[in-house]
């Protein structure tokens, strides 16, 4: 094979992974994120997100203490995406590591009005990167007052959340990727 053809295969290779994604955000700009506690609604649980660098990657790294007192229990970072079209949408990518523990992704649609209401899946970490491939339509919803499925092009925004129960969170997340 010459020159030509190997550089056709690599083309051809390269635009497949391409097409698979819709969406992909590796916080390159991480004022598009923001860290929220469960104190906006009177909780305990505090903590705070840094944008690291880790084998040239910008990584979000969440760290704090979850608590459930006073009716609380979360901490998280979240993306607003209501101007991105997330149509063909099947997958939600996540590579993250951490330390051992459940996490949560939460996703709100145009149809989520109130604070408490979100579609969810979990996902457990290990100490290395691992890509968590979570599709949207297993993704849970947290009231019978919203649709029992989810509308990829009417998603506004995801988070990454530490959830649920007393522990500390201690989480990398290197990518967020929506693909079809």
């Amino acid at each position: 094979m010459n020159i030509f053809g190997s550089i056709l295969i690599l083309i051809i290779v390269m635009s497949e992974s391409l097409a698979d994604s819709v969406f992909k955000d590796n916080f390159q700009n991480s004022e598009k994120w923001s860290f929220l506690t469960d104190q906006v609604m009177g909780g305990v649980s505090s903590g705070n997100v840094e944008f690291i660098s880790i084998e040239n990657n910008i990584v979000a790294h969440v760290t704090g203490k979850v608590s459930t007192e006073n009716r609380g229990g979360f901490i998280q970072i979240r993306r607003k995406l209501d101007k991105i079209n997330l149509e063909n949408s099947k997958f939600i990518d996540i590579t993250a590591k951490g330390n051992n523990q459940k996490y949560f992704i939460h996703l709100r649609t145009t149809g989520t009005i109130l604070p408490w209401q979100y579609y969810q899946i979990d996902f457990n970490v290990k100490n290395e990167f691992q890509v968590f491939r979570l599709p949207i339509e297993t993704f849970k919803r947290s009231s019978s007052f919203i649709s029992n499925k989810i509308n990829p092009k009417k998603i506004t925004s995801i988070g990454i959340v530490a959830f649920g129960r007393n522990h500390f969170a201690d989480i990398f997340i290197k990518e967020v990727n929506f693909v079809n």
